[in-house]
């Protein structure tokens, strides 16, 4: 199990907040709420939760670097992408063997 930040850093301006931001994601929800809370950030930041493959929270470069200094692991924006499709096919599979049927969104 494993908390990954890619190095997508967009620029924007969120609230008051102007940097250059980034996804913080996580193996399971579990490691990366605990993560994210040692990073300081709130639960209630967290982006598509319950999508276990779109979940993510939005780092700007300050936290970015703490993350990796605290054991995430970097990744460019492009294995990112991969880990999420990963994540969502391994989802998919496991719907299909339990015969639910997952949520579009």
């Amino acid at each position: 199990m494993a908390v990954y930040v890619d190095n997508l850093r967009m620029p924007a301006t969120v609230g008051r907040l102007r940097g250059r931001w980034s996804h913080l994601t996580a193996d399971t929800t579990e490691e990366l709420v605990a993560f994210a809370a040692r990073l300081g950030l709130r639960r209630s930041w967290i982006q598509n939760e319950g999508h276990a493959w779109k979940e993510h929270f939005d780092v700007v470069d300050s936290k970015r670097e703490l993350a990796i200094r605290l054991g995430a692991v970097p990744v460019t924006i492009q294995e990112a992408v991969a880990l999420h499709q990963a994540k969502c096919e391994a989802a998919a599979g496991a719907s299909a063997e339990s015969g639910k049927i997952l949520p579009v969104r």
